[in-house]
């Protein structure tokens, strides 16, 4: 075999190896769900806003304590809004920032009374009253949401109940086979949002409602 030869047989090689690679870095970015991460985006009694109808299903891991969580938050209510009916958002809890734990302990217990989405964003419009450093301060963060309770006995009660530990137990654990390891952490249909940004998840969702939505033929 001559120079030559080995040349076009070594750029040959060369170009395989490097689709090959190409593939395998597009599968890293858009990881399929094994069933037991399928089985891990749903909880019954996870609070949900939009059409219990539609197609198209947001589920978000959040931290009440994180500041990306709280600019998204807008962004995400507008995504539900843009396409009344076709999506749903779903939100399930994830206390990454130390003391964290006892704040989503208190919005479960908010949630009880039917007060989950009033109290997150009492507490995303008060935020810089009760984070410091990244670190959560629940004494505080509870003094901004105990006006909008209905019944504060209740309340106090839920929120120290086995019942409320066990619904974030879960969450946790369902984040963790999920892999989530920063908040906020967003599914669409299932399909992990893997590159991070506002336009990206409004990318996802839109390929989602055109695929949910699409004439039958």
């Amino acid at each position: 075999m001559n120079n030559k030869t080995l040349f076009i047989a070594a750029a040959a090689c060369f170009a395989i190896a490097f689709v090959g690679g190409v593939a395998v870095y597009k599968n890293q970015q858009t990881p399929s769900l094994n069933q037991e991460a399928k089985t891990a985006l749903t909880r019954e009694g996870a609070p949900v806003k939009g059409s219990k109808d539609a197609k198209v299903t947001i589920v978000e891991f959040f931290d009440p304590a994180c500041g990306t969580c709280r600019q998204f938050y807008p962004l995400v209510n507008n995504i539900v809004q843009k396409y009344r009916g076709k999506v749903k958002l779903v939100k399930r809890y994830a206390p990454l920032h130390q003391g964290s734990p006892e704040v989503v302990k208190m919005i479960e217990a908010a949630h009880l009374q039917g007060k989950f989405w009033p109290v997150v964003e009492r507490l995303y419009s008060n935020q810089h009253r009760w984070v410091e450093h990244h670190v959560a301060n629940p004494q505080q963060a509870m003094l901004g949401i105990k006006p909008l309770l209905v019944d504060q006995e209740k309340f106090m009660r839920d929120w120290q109940s086995s019942e409320v530990a066990q619904i974030i137990a879960q969450d946790i654990h369902d984040g963790k086979v999920l892999k989530v390891r920063a908040t906020p952490q967003f599914f669409v249909n299932g399909k992990p949002l893997t590159e991070f940004g506002h336009q990206q998840l409004l990318d996802l969702v839109d390929e989602a409602i055109a695929k949910a939505y699409a004439p039958k033929s």
